[in-house]
């Protein structure tokens, strides 16, 4: 089984699938035939998976967001606002409670200002916070309602 794990995960994933759901529902099946530590591992990969697309779209958010603030008269300014809400949007999509002690919003930070370019059209960007000026909380939280 684990032959068949390493070469196509697909059809391994399907076999395990209709064997998982088989004994689900009752049916006597040769355990010898499930592969009980790559169907854990898969399970908590699922998990981190998960996880890890939310960081990206935090991490993404961020660095729109600091492109705006370094270079607030940029004639793409708008557009990384709203790039930076879409990233929130589509995280607080795939955000679980479980996610949140697991999240390290300022290693999500550091690497938002790692990919700060040093420079744009030859401008400097303005200073921005070295430290994350926001938490997991506000960087989740629905846009405020337009008045």
């Amino acid at each position: 089984m684990t032959d068949l794990y390493d070469t196509d995960i697909v059809v391994w994933a399907e076999q395990q699938a209709d064997l998982l759901r088989r004994r689900a529902a009752g049916e006597l099946v040769n355990d010898a035939e499930i592969d009980w530590p790559n169907v854990a591992e898969e399970i908590e990969d699922v998990g981190k998976s998960q996880r890890q697309a939310v960081e990206s779209h935090l991490t993404l958010a961020l660095l729109h967001d600091l492109k705006a603030e370094a270079w607030p008269r940029s004639l793409s300014e708008p557009s990384w606002r709203a790039e930076a809400r879409l990233h929130r949007r589509l995280a607080r999509k795939k955000f679980t409670p479980g996610m949140r002690q697991k999240i390290d919003i300022a290693e999500l930070y550091a690497d938002a200002l790692a990919g700060l370019p040093e420079e744009l059209d030859a401008t400097a960007p303005l200073p921005v916070p070295q430290v994350c000026p926001v938490t997991l909380d506000e960087l989740l939280a629905p846009p405020p309602e337009a008045a």
